[in-house]
């Protein structure tokens, strides 16, 4: 037997090598060898392997690390519905660019604060292509909901419930269709972008103008305060043009309007608002497109079903909304919330309401005439009302209430100066039920929704 000498020993032990990535090469080796009379002769065979190893410590992983949206985006874009993608601060797709959203595409939000509010803004000239499908809808929400891929949820359930509100920003499209704005100018900074970001402009002549698509797309728990009384809404669509798609499309638990359209001529079907904190439909600046199919159902938190408002400048507009439905948040005869009035109309208003259904709401709640000036434009003709449905609230056993108004009271021209509460009769009545075949939207058009999930 031959035994090693010290330097064979320290020469041959075994020999470790420690790298940034904490890999350690383990050499192990065998030692053949013979007896003789001469001097050993010794062969070593090494043998490699290598392992990490991590000692004492917790490695972070970024799950959004090749996920996350940030700042402007310059250049055509396309998502990976397979991820969870990550919305941090204000993003912009500027003009030239295409952002591309898959159908079954999930996007959380940062929630930001103030006028970093996570914030998905569609800049005049640039597109959105975010076209979901009944089966497989777009979802934007925060990064507190427990969504999964695929629309699912663990089996505990949802996390957020359409009362929480206000976790991150919301979107926004802007385009280059006419609006009317005071003064006559042609463009405008959108409420809720400060004006230092002009990718927040909107307005322009162009009343083809096309922004893009968006089809099938849910939009959760939004509606960041980014200034004392400035929120944003669930979808902004800001002086966008008849080029661009909008239809179906839901927003859910906004701290501020569901949708608003400030002018613009774009046109917009089958939406869904449900617990919205201000406005379920706002319209304003001269909008002249058609909204044919929407449903609005309030909360506690919520203000009117429709705001409407007139122009602001000499460019006059005319929107229609029709074959929607408005129901109140009334609780066995009594109003759950502080406001929730059916519709108000201001400004001189002017439109086409047809095929209009509200439903349950308490005694009080009423489509208003707010003021003179769209007295004036009832009078002229340039706002209409016709089809309009009532459905009186129940109590908790099944029973119509008992203080309900009649269509006279619940029509009222707070000026008094047109004769829209004796006209009440001949545009509109009381049904005891959803009247078949006027095209109000139903459970069927809206099944893809969380709301009738």
């Amino acid at each position: 037997m031959v035994a090693l000498n010290l330097h064979q020993k320290n020469k041959y032990k075994k020999m470790k090598k420690l790298n940034s990535n904490v890999i350690v090469a383990i050499s192990t080796f065998s030692m053949l060898f013979s007896c003789s009379k001469q001097d050993p002769v010794i062969e070593y065979v090494i043998l490699k392997e290598t392992e990490t190893i991590v000692e004492n410590q917790t490695v972070e992983v970024d799950p959004y690390s090749d996920t996350t949206l940030e700042g402007n985006i310059t250049a055509d874009k396309t998502l990976d519905a397979s991820k969870i993608w990550l919305l941090k601060g204000r993003v912009s797709v500027t003009e030239g660019a295409t952002l591309t959203i898959p159908a079954g595409t999930i996007i959380k939000a940062t929630s930001g604060t103030g006028a970093d509010a996570s914030t998905l803004i569609i800049a005049r000239g640039g597109k959105i292509i975010a076209n979901g499908t009944k089966e497989n809808p777009i979802v934007m929400t925060s990064i507190s909901d427990n969504i999964e891929v695929g629309g699912t949820y663990p089996s505990s359930g949802a996390a957020l419930s359409v009362d929480t509100r206000g976790l991150w920003g919301g979107l926004l499209i802007l385009g280059k269709a006419p609006s009317s704005f005071s003064g006559d100018v042609t463009e405008l900074q959108i409420e809720g972008i400060p004006t230092s970001d002009t990718n927040g402009l909107y307005g322009g002549t162009e009343p083809n103008d096309n922004s893009g698509s968006i089809r099938y797309l849910s939009i959760r728990h939004g509606g960041a305060e980014i200034g004392e009384g400035n929120e944003i809404n669930g979808l902004t669509l800001g002086g966008v043009g008849s080029g661009t798609t909008i239809d179906n499309v839901e927003v859910i638990g906004n701290v501020d309007d569901g949708i608003e359209f400030f002018g613009g001529t774009v046109n917009a079907s089958n939406l869904l608002v449900w617990g919205q904190g201000d406005d379920g439909i706002d319209i304003d600046q001269g909008y002249s497109g058609t909204i044919d199919g929407a449903m609005v159902i309030l909360t506690a938190a919520s203000d009117h079903g429709f705001e409407i408002d007139g122009p602001e400048g000499s460019l006059t507009g005319r929107f229609t909304i029709k074959n929607a439905t408005v129901i109140g948040a009334t609780d066995n005869c009594e109003p759950k919330g502080v406001d929730g009035e059916m519709a108000d109309f201001r400004k001189g208003a002017t439109g086409d309401l047809i095929n209009i259904l509200f439903q349950g709401f308490s005694s009080g709640k009423d489509v208003e005439l707010d003021a003179s000036d769209v007295a004036t434009t009832y009078m002229q003709g340039a706002l209409t009302f016709t089809n309009i449905d009532i459905i009186y609230p129940m109590d908790d056993n099944g029973q119509v209430c008992d203080d309900v108004e009649s269509l006279d009271q619940i029509f009222d021209d707070r000026s008094d100066e047109s004769t829209f509460e004796r006209d009440a009769t001949s545009f509109a009545e009381i049904v005891s039920e959803k009247q078949a075949g006027n095209g109000f939207p139903d459970e069927t058009t809206f099944s893809w929704t969380f709301y009738f999930r």
